[in-house]
């Protein structure tokens, strides 16, 4: 690292690099909003074609199969992890893994709020991913694919059998558009259109297997569903919901904005294209992290670091010296100067995290920004360093 304190000479382009809501796509105006249709019903045959078209091109880019289910629901991504706990949860036991703050609230949701018996928790701390040799597949399993406040991902599907009893469960909001999802061994996945590919938030996507449906038709949860999380009726699936019959109304400028971002990745060569340019985005970092003495990631493993929510944590020993709430303060006072200089927006550590920085690396963000950001990084750093001496 250099000691050299004068602010660097280029700025990133686009200074977002929050984990949620995320950068729009590169290009990005409102103007891409102007056919949104405002002041129409979604239930018309027009808003109905326009969510239709969503769900169509969003099983195209991800190369969801046919015989799976997609689904626009309320409530961003939480909303659709809790329909799939509250509809198909329960009748066999549960493994629910968490190695971050999301899958820590999936777990309250299973223990304490529809107290399920027979759960089963798996654990990490951040950083580092429970034993998943540990699973038991005649159970359900309840899991993130990549962990959105650590910075953890799976590195694979291998350690889910084809032969499973169970179903999977599978939050991959901040995965979805950025890794490859290993469609057979997930059942139920979910994700939020404001993460990879800079959706605006509020809308979540449900998608079925044929086995999550399956379990719709021939399980009634004991406990009382409302409306806004009701999938089935009298046994059958409600199937206007994977049509574009939305369960309450959308907001139609948030589905213009989302197909604007689908015909994006569409024209970029869809799935494969993003997948590399968040992988371009990582490595960015990658090699700033390896040339810089006080930074590591906080994922120590390469093959489980995640490519867009991609977490640091401070080594050098004045930092880890500090106790927690100064190493925080410290965090804050770097984070306050990039977004003073306007180069960096909401690169702080999750709050339950460990104090650090946690940079999005999505597919929407341009590798350029970043390599500009690493210069700033080291100015901020610097500047926190001096004030804490």
């Amino acid at each position: 690292m250099s000691g050299d304190t004068q602010r660097p000479a280029i700025r990133p382009a686009n200074p977002c690099f929050s984990s949620g809501p995320c950068p729009k796509r590169p290009g990005w105006t409102s103007a891409a909003l102007d056919q949104a249709l405002v002041g129409r019903s979604h239930r018309s045959k027009e808003g109905k074609a326009r969510l239709k078209d969503a769900i169509d091109r969003t099983r195209a880019v991800l190369g969801v199969p046919a015989d799976y289910r997609i689904g626009i629901v309320p409530a961003s991504d939480t909303g659709a992890v809790e329909m799939a706990l509250w509809n198909l949860l329960g009748p066999r036991p549960v493994d629910v893994l968490a190695w971050e703050s999301f899958g820590s609230e999936w777990v309250t949701d299973v223990t304490e709020i529809l107290c399920l018996p027979n759960t089963r928790v798996l654990e990490a701390p951040y950083g580092q991913l429970p034993d998943l040799r540990a699973v038991d597949f005649a159970h359900d399993v309840v899991f993130v694919w990549n962990g959105t406040t650590s910075g953890v991902k799976l590195p694979n599907g291998d350690w889910i059998p084809d032969d499973r009893e169970g179903l999977t469960l599978c939050d991959a909001t901040s995965a979805a558009f950025a890794m490859p999802l290993p469609w057979s061994k997930l059942d139920v996945v979910t994700f939020s259109w404001q993460k990879v590919l800079g959706g605006e938030g509020a809308h979540g996507v449900l998608i079925l297997s044929p086995r999550a449906a399956e379990r719709l038709q021939t399980y009634t949860p004991p406990h009382p569903l409302p409306k806004i999380f009701r999938l089935a009726k009298k046994g059958k699936i409600d199937e206007g919901l994977f049509e574009g019959a939305t369960i309450n109304t959308p907001s139609m400028l948030c589905v213009e904005d989302y197909l604007d971002a689908l015909r994006w990745a569409e024209g970029l060569g869809g799935l494969e294209a993003l997948c590399a340019r968040s992988a371009r985005n990582l490595a960015v970092l990658a090699a700033w992290v390896a040339r810089t003495d006080w930074i590591e990631f906080l994922a120590v493993e390469p093959a489980i670091r995640s490519n867009t929510s991609i977490c640091l944590k401070i080594t050098a020993p004045w930092f880890t010296a500090l106790d927690a709430k100064a190493q925080s303060q410290s965090v804050e006072r770097m984070a306050a100067l990039l977004d003073r200089e306007r180069v960096a927006f909401d690169i702080n550590s999750y709050r339950s995290a460990p104090p650090g920085l946690r940079i999005w690396g999505g597919a929407t963000v341009e590798a350029t920004d970043l390599e500009a950001l690493t210069a700033w990084l080291e100015w901020a750093y610097a500047q926190t360093r001096e004030a804490t001496a």
